[in-house]
């Protein structure tokens, strides 16, 4: 056994983002490096289904925000907070940089990130009465319970698609309640678009090779 890792992994991806993974093989290299590129195949995996809940849920906001207003634009006239106006300003400046591109509310709302999309399910200024109630209920046809549980589910999933956005560990976490949940939230907007994710999703594949793959018998592929 030794803490050490190969000097050009160290070097290529640092040492403080590999210290958790050493620590988790408790200091067995082999095993902290096959773990870490464990990590990075299922985290690969579960950007599917999470592409999938956050365009579903993306387009079933804004279909009924704009119906509900009668304009694409809607966020011009909805009662946003401050952080939504926010959001949405960084999102026409972002769209506005790209000169080759029209600025319409078909860009700026491709520009929203996941993260703003989230909000909206939450009680931001009067969301619950202004959006929830009137309105955003709608886009769940097949969810009942109330709006707080629902905003607290797919925020967990907004961190956990930031967490593998940005390289982190995920291996410690309990994949498969994550992954059970993003479908039962894609269950709540889209039965079909569950069905479709489903049959293409590596995800349970992966987490059933964890075991030969963290132990060198079968390779971490992306």
């Amino acid at each position: 056994m030794t803490d050490a890792l190969p000097g050009w992994m160290c070097e290529a991806l640092s040492e403080q983002r590999l210290a958790p993974y050493r620590a988790a093989a408790e200091r067995d290299k082999v095993s902290a490096r096959l773990l870490y590129w464990w990590n990075a195949e299922v985290s690969g995996a579960f950007l599917g289904p999470l592409h999938c809940l956050e365009l579903t849920l993306r387009n079933a906001l804004h279909d009924r925000l704009t119906t509900a207003f009668g304009r694409a634009d809607w966020w011009a006239v909805a009662a946003l907070d401050d952080h939504g106006r926010k959001l949405v300003e960084d999102a026409r400046r972002k769209r506005e940089r790209r000169r080759d591109r029209v600025l319409t509310a078909d860009g700026v709302m491709a520009e929203l990130s996941f993260g703003f999309w989230v909000s909206l399910l939450s009680a931001g200024d009067c969301y619950d009465r202004r959006l929830w109630v009137p309105i955003l209920h709608r886009a769940f046809p097949h969810y009942s319970g109330p709006r707080r549980e629902l905003h607290r589910n797919f925020e967990s999933m907004r961190l956990f698609r930031n967490r593998i956005g940005h390289h982190e560990p995920i291996h410690h976490r309990r994949l498969e309640a994550d992954h059970a949940k993003i479908y039962e939230l894609l269950e709540y907007l889209s039965p079909a678009m569950a069905a479709e994710s489903r049959a293409m999703d590596r995800v349970p594949e992966i987490l059933r090779m964890r075991a030969q793959a963290c132990a060198g018998r079968r390779p971490p592929r992306f």
